[in-house]
């Protein structure tokens, strides 16, 4: 006959411990220095990705030693000098997503077995560094988060070859995942046209129509099935919607190309040109494929092509800034954090 355990004598069960889990920001880097060494190291770590160049042969080889890290890295340390945090001494990409890692850990703070840090998949903080510093932490678990909305082969997939290539000198490794592309999930969709529309409240002037500037790509890349144009689309067309405009008010552009290749069309420089020469006099610029201001945005948008408009006609231009470390960016990363740890919190 079994016996029964009177409740007062009963053992409650124990509670198994969960493992500590990290998370790892990851965006795509900057120079330690705003001088032509410092961009020379930069960029060379960059141009030797085969999946940002990815024709890595000998006439690239040359071309890259003895042209480009001759020449790019004086005009460009002129470029980073422009909008460099000079009191941390780094640049506002670094900064911004420092502030993302410690908004985000002050967010998960009730979670005891998270724990958050950043990266850069080029330069510093290295990917390696993150990883090893959250395993050092006594994290099993590792959420890599590729802060890039549209998925691409250059972007995205980079940060998980260096994520597995880190991973594959270990003998120990931690279970991984990876965020996936968000270019069109709600949150951040309503964060985007939060932040425009909080912005052009700002603004002395009404924009007669907004351009949606993304990083360009050369058009090879795509015909070959990267799928960055079709996710930059469907972010434009979902801001439209949610904005209430059509094509002719929310304009989609790609920036940033260089070489002598076709790359994604329209061209922002191009489009800021043929707007001033057409009349229109007011325009906002945003950047969605952008999570963080960086050279791109603050020098190249905010500069170079506003000098572009009002050179060609144009008389108000206003760059609307990224999501960054705002409310509607945090919450951003915070649901998409959160959506991925399930089962592990």
């Amino acid at each position: 006959m079994n016996s029964v355990v009177p409740l007062e004598t009963a053992k409650p069960a124990t509670q198994t411990a969960l493992p500590r889990v990290g998370v790892l920001l990851i965006n795509l880097g900057t120079p330690d220095t705003a001088d032509a060494p410092g961009v020379r190291i930069y960029l060379k770590e960059f141009l030797s990705d085969a999946r940002v160049i990815e024709d890595q042969g000998l006439i690239w080889k040359l071309v890259l030693n003895g042209i480009i890290l001759r020449s790019r890295p004086r005009t460009k340390a002129l470029d980073y000098q422009k909008i460099w945090n000079n009191e941390r001494n780094e640049s506002p990409l670094k900064t911004i997503t420092r502030s993302q890692r410690d908004k985000l850990a002050t967010a998960l703070s009730d979670r005891d077995n998270v724990v958050v840090d950043w990266a850069m998949r080029y330069g510093n903080p290295s990917i390696k560094s993150g990883i090893e510093a959250l395993i050092a932490k006594g994290c099993e678990r590792i959420l890599a988060v590729p802060l890039y909305p549209q998925y691409s082969a250059s972007t995205s997939a980079t940060v998980c070859d260096e994520v597995f290539r880190v991973l594959a000198q270990l003998r120990n490794q931690p279970t991984l995942r990876v965020t996936p592309p968000y270019y069109e999930d709600a949150a951040y969709i309503e964060a985007l046209a939060t932040s425009i529309e909080a912005h052009l409240a700002t603004l002395s002037f009404e924009p007669e129509l907004i351009v949606a500037s993304f990083h360009g790509m050369p058009k090879a890349y795509v015909d070959k099935g990267d799928p960055y144009q079709q996710h930059c689309i469907a972010t434009t067309e979902a801001l439209r919607r949610r904005l209430g405009m059509d094509e002719t008010k929310l304009l989609l552009t790609f920036q940033s190309r260089f070489g002598n290749d076709e790359w994604l069309q329209p061209y922002t420089d191009k489009t800021m040109e043929r707007l001033g020469k057409e009349g229109v006099r007011r325009i906002a610029v945003v950047t969605p494929g952008f999570s963080a201001d960086c050279l791109e945005t603050l020098e190249e948008i905010a500069q170079e092509n506003a000098e572009i408009f009002k050179h060609n006609g144009g008389e108000q231009f206003s760059a609307i800034p990224c999501l960054n470390d705002s409310g509607p960016g945090m919450d951003v990363i915070r649901t998409l954090v959160l959506r991925e740890l399930q089962g592990w919190i």
